[in-house]
């Protein structure tokens, strides 16, 4: 089966492939440094001639709110013409969990403006919703550092490893579109100041975090429960520690 990628160089479209290749699938990671860039248009419908499954894993360079608006709408229209035009039996996109309970932020707005595009177009799709990364612990403390102290929410948070996301990527491609959405998030719900607390402890890194539930995420505040995957969600595997280990040892 014919598997195009879009967003493949990155973090979990790298991960994604090297999952996905091994199965027997032909997979072609699209990205703008291939020649195909889902904001203009450019490589779309020669990359997805002949594809079974498209799988859309990209983000925007820019957070900023109108840009990151910018780029999701343009993308995911093009994407989805492209996609019909090559009449791909499976559109599958990654989003965030909790995304449609945040309007104060510009970019889960984005992401919810994302969804609501795939939702209304023509082609079959399931949509991914998924918690924050592990990976991106130690950047949430580093835009939260003020000296040597950093501050962030005290949120409930369920993070999980990037691996985990492509590995959910990789089955639901050998599924039937749900037209729907799943979810999947980490074996452990804590507050985000003790996560990135223990990120920065496994580092040795010496700065003190402190918790804050008034502090904002992505420009907005977080409830105990809006950034929780629901009960029938999937669980990742990999536990912070088991992933922190693997950082280290990776060097």
């Amino acid at each position: 089966m014919k598997v195009v990628i879009i967003g493949g160089s990155g973090l979990i479209g790298k991960k994604l492939s090297a999952l996905l290749r091994p199965a027997g699938h032909e997979v072609m990671s699209a990205s703008p440094s291939s020649g195909v860039n889902a904001v203009t248009g450019e490589g779309l419908d020669q990359a997805l001639a002949g594809a079974q499954v498209v799988v859309d894993v990209t983000n925007s360079p820019s957070f900023e709110d109108k840009a990151v608006l910018q780029f999701f709408q343009a993308s995911t229209r093009n994407l989805l013409a492209a996609v019909a035009k090559a009449d791909v039996g499976h559109l599958v996109a990654l989003s965030v969990v909790g995304a449609d309970l945040h309007p104060d932020s510009g970019y889960l707005r984005a992401k919810v403006a994302q969804e609501s595009l795939i939702k209304g177009g023509d082609v079959p799709y399931t949509i991914l919703r998924a918690t924050q990364f592990f990976e991106f612990l130690a950047p949430i403390a580093d835009s939260g550092t003020r000296g040597s102290t950093v501050r962030v929410s005290s949120g409930m948070f369920q993070p999980v490893a990037a691996a985990d996301v492509a590995a959910a990527l990789a089955d639901i491609v050998g599924q039937a579109p749900l037209n729907g959405f799943c979810e999947l998030g980490g074996p452990e719900r804590a507050p985000l100041d003790d996560l990135v607390r223990r990120v920065l402890q496994a580092k040795r890194d010496a700065r003190t975090v402190e918790g804050d539930a008034d502090e904002p995420y992505f420009g907005t505040r977080v409830s105990d429960d809006s950034l929780m995957a629901g009960e029938k969600a999937r669980i990742g595997s990999t536990s912070l520690e088991s992933w922190l280990a693997a950082q280290a040892s990776a060097g």
